[in-house]
């Protein structure tokens, strides 16, 4: 127990670094720099995005954007991880359940912020150009409600 606890006081005052983590520089970009491109095909056509850090194919922490016109739907899915979504601009609708439902979605404008439980079914829309950031854990995988909404499986 006394090992733990020095251990643990150790790896508090010096931030981990005595143990020989790897450090890395900071990884900043502007806006401009962003390298937008087509979102990945299990999502429906029309939106881009950028990967800000992290590889949402791998595991581990990753932060990306997504941009949707106005108009652009994302069906009732889940994910195997909890999804932050921060809204950078633009108006994201979003609500829980196993279908897209307008009427009882909640809306976020621009600096909003909703944290999305693992596992639960959620849908999302634009009704406004729309940017938003998301941060999770990868592997990302998104597992529709409704596997014919899968855009994916229609290619």
């Amino acid at each position: 127990m006394r090992v733990l606890v020095i251990t643990t006081a150790i790896l508090l005052a010096t931030g981990g670094s005595s143990l020989g983590q790897e450090h890395r520089a900071a990884h900043a970009m502007q806006a401009d720099q962003l390298q937008w491109m087509p979102a990945p095909p299990v999502l429906p056509k029309g939106a881009q995005f950028t990967v800000l850090s992290g590889d949402p194919a791998k595991a581990g922490p990753f932060t990306i954007r997504l941009k949707a016109p106005a108009g652009y739907k994302i069906p009732a899915h889940n994910h195997p991880t909890a999804e932050r979504v921060t809204v950078i601009s633009g108006n994201f609708h979003f609500g829980m359940g196993d279908k897209l439902d307008e009427a009882k979605a909640d809306k976020l404008g621009t600096g909003g912020f909703v944290d999305l439980p693992a596992s639960m079914n959620h849908y999302a829309f634009m009704s406004t150009e729309t940017v938003v950031q998301i941060d999770s854990e990868g592997p990302f995988v998104i597992k529709y409600a409704n596997a014919a909404d899968d855009p994916s499986k229609s290619q």
